[in-house]
C-alpha cells in the first residue's frame, strides 16, 4: 500500500511539472503581435473556398493577434479593421470554431515541443496553423491540402 502512494505522488508529481511546462511553452506565445509579412495568403483563402471580395479584404488587412492565458484556458483574440475574433480553449480539447470567413469548424490546439499547432475541420476539410516564435517573432505557416502560407508577426 505505501509503494502504491507513493506512485500517486510521483504520478501527480508528473503532472504538476507537465502542466507548469506546458504553461512554459504556450507563455513564449503570450504577447500582442502586429502582422508584418504574409507569403501566398491568397493561394491559401482560394483553397480554403474564400470568395474573391473576402480575399481582396484579407490581402490587404494587417491584423493585430492578441494570445494570452486566462486561469487554464489559452485565449487568441484576431483584431483588424475587416472582422474581430476570439477563441478560447483548453489545449488538446476540441472545441467550436467560427472563423473570420464565417465557416464554423470543430478545432484543437495543442502544443508540439514548442510549436502551438492548430487544426480546423470543417465540412470533410482540414486545415492547420503552426505558430511558433523564432529570433523572438512569431511565424504561422498555414497548410491546406498543398497549398502553403506564412505569415510573419513582430511584437507590437
Amino acid at each position: 500500500m505505501v509503494a502504491s502512494g507513493i506512485f500517486r505522488l510521483t504520478s501527480a508529481q508528473h503532472q504538476i511539472q507537465a502542466n507548469r511546462e506546458r504553461a512554459r511553452m504556450v507563455e513564449a506565445f503570450c504577447a500582442t503581435w502586429k502582422l508584418t509579412d504574409s507569403q501566398n495568403f491568397d493561394e491559401y483563402m482560394k483553397a480554403l473556398g474564400v470568395g474573391f471580395a473576402t480575399r481582396q479584404v484579407g490581402n490587404v488587412t494587417k491584423p493585430t493577434v492578441i494570445i494570452s492565458q486566462e486561469g487554464d484556458k489559452v485565449v487568441i483574440r484576431t483584431q483588424s479593421t475587416f472582422k474581430n475574433t476570439e477563441i478560447s480553449f483548453h489545449l488538446g480539447e476540441e472545441f467550436d470554431e467560427t472563423t473570420a470567413d464565417d465557416r464554423n469548424c470543430k478545432s484543437v490546439v495543442s502544443l508540439d515541443g514548442d510549436k502551438l499547432v492548430h487544426v480546423q475541420k470543417w465540412d470533410g476539410k482540414e486545415t492547420n496553423f503552426v505558430r511558433e516564435i523564432k529570433d523572438g517573432k512569431m511565424v504561422m505557416t498555414l497548410t491546406v491540402g498543398d497549398v502553403v502560407a506564412v505569415r510573419h508577426y513582430e511584437k507590437a
